[in-house]
C-alpha cells in the first residue's frame, strides 16, 4: 500500500505545528514591533500639533509650520517604521531598505526627477519664505492668494476663482512678486487735458481729490507730474499709494474709484478733457477733396 498521500499529510502538519510555534515564539516581538509603531505615529503626531502651535505663535507664518510639521510626521513615522522592524528581528531587512533607500534614489532620480525637484523646492520655500498664507502674489500669468504650500506644489486661488496648483520647482526658478509682503503698492494712471488749461490748478485739484481717498503711507503722498506733450492733451501722469493687505479691495477697486473721482472733479471745475485729434492732409491742391457735409434736415429728409 502506497503511504505518500499519509506522508505528505503528515509533513504538512508538522510544518504547520512549526509555523504555529515559530509565530507564537515572535508575538513578544511582534507586539513590541506594534507597540513601536503606535508610539511613533503618536508621538510624530504630538511633535507636529506642539511645533504647529508653538511657531505660530512666534512667527505668525501658518504656511511655513504647516508645511515643517508635515515633513517632521512623515520623517517620524519612517524612523518608527525601521525601529519596528529591528524589533521583530528584521534588523537585516531594515538595513537592506536604507541601503536600497540610496541605491533606489540614485536608480530611480532621473525618472522622478521632477518629484524630487518640487519636493526639495518646496523645502527651500518653507525656510526662505518668499510669502505667507493667503498673501496675494504673482507667477508667469498667474495672480491671486496663496492658499497652501504643499510638497510638490503651491497652491494658489486667483482673482477669478480658479484654483492653480503650480510646481515648486517654477516658484522657485521664477521670478515672483509678492504685492503684500511690505502692506503698500504704487499705482498711477495718466489723464489728459487741454492745452488752454492751467496745468498747475489742474495737479492742484487732483492731488487734493485723491488725499481723502488714497491711503497715505508715512510720508509717501500722491503727486502729479507732466509726462508728455501729446497731439491733442497735457498728459498727466499721478502716482499714489494704496494698502495691499486686501489686494482686490484696496489695490483695484480704489484705484477705479480715484480715477472716476478725479474725473468727476476735472469736469466740474471746468478743465477739457479732450480726445485725440485726428490730422487729414491731402498731398493734392489740384483735386476736389471727397468729403460731404451735413447742413440741415431738407439735404437729408429721411434722417430724423
Amino acid at each position: 500500500m502506497d503511504d505518500t498521500p499519509l506522508s505528505l499529510v503528515t509533513g504538512v502538519h508538522e510544518a504547520l505545528i512549526n509555523y504555529w510555534n515559530i509565530f507564537v515564539q515572535s508575538l513578544p516581538r511582534i507586539g513590541f514591533a506594534l507597540t513601536i509603531l503606535i508610539a511613533s505615529y503618536f508621538i510624530a503626531a504630538y511633535i507636529s500639533a506642539t511645533i504647529r502651535k508653538r511657531f505660530v505663535n512666534a512667527d505668525h507664518d501658518p504656511l511655513f509650520v504647516r508645511f515643517l510639521s508635515k515633513t517632521t510626521k512623515g520623517v517620524l513615522i519612517i524612523v518608527g517604521i525601521i525601529l519596528a522592524m529591528q524589533a521583530m528581528g528584521l534588523s537585516g531587512i531594515a538595513q537592506g531598505l536604507l541601503a536600497g533607500a540610496g541605491l533606489s534614489a540614485f536608480i530611480f532620480g532621473f525618472a522622478f526627477k521632477d518629484i524630487a525637484e518640487n519636493f526639495l523646492g518646496g523645502l527651500i520655500l518653507a525656510f526662505n519664505r518668499p510669502f505667507s498664507l493667503d498673501d496675494t502674489i504673482q507667477i508667469r500669468e498667474f495672480t491671486g492668494h496663496v492658499k497652501a504650500l504643499n510638497f510638490r506644489t503651491t497652491h494658489i486661488k486667483t482673482f477669478d476663482e480658479k484654483d492653480v496648483f503650480l510646481p515648486n520647482s517654477i516658484v522657485v526658478k521664477e521670478p515672483l512678486i509678492n504685492f503684500t509682503r511690505d502692506g503698500q503698492i504704487r499705482l498711477d494712471f495718466v489723464v489728459g487735458i487741454a492745452y488752454e488749461d492751467d496745468i498747475t490748478e489742474a495737479i492742484s485739484v487732483i492731488c487734493r481729490t485723491i488725499e481723502p481717498i488714497a491711503t497715505v503711507i508715512l510720508e509717501k503722498k500722491p503727486f502729479t507730474v507732466v509726462e508728455e506733450l501729446a497731439t491733442s492733451t497735457v498728459n498727466l501722469r499721478t502716482y499714489f499709494w494704496a494698502n495691499t493687505m486686501d489686494y482686490k479691495k484696496g489695490v483695484l477697486q480704489m484705484k477705479s474709484e480715484v480715477i472716476m473721482k478725479v474725473k468727476e472733479v476735472l469736469v466740474e471745475k471746468g478743465f477739457s478733457l479732450p480726445s485725440d485729434i485726428q490730422e487729414i492732409k491731402w498731398y493734392d491742391p489740384t483735386k476736389p477733396f471727397p468729403i460731404d457735409i451735413l447742413n440741415t434736415k431738407d439735404d437729408y429728409p429721411n434722417l430724423r
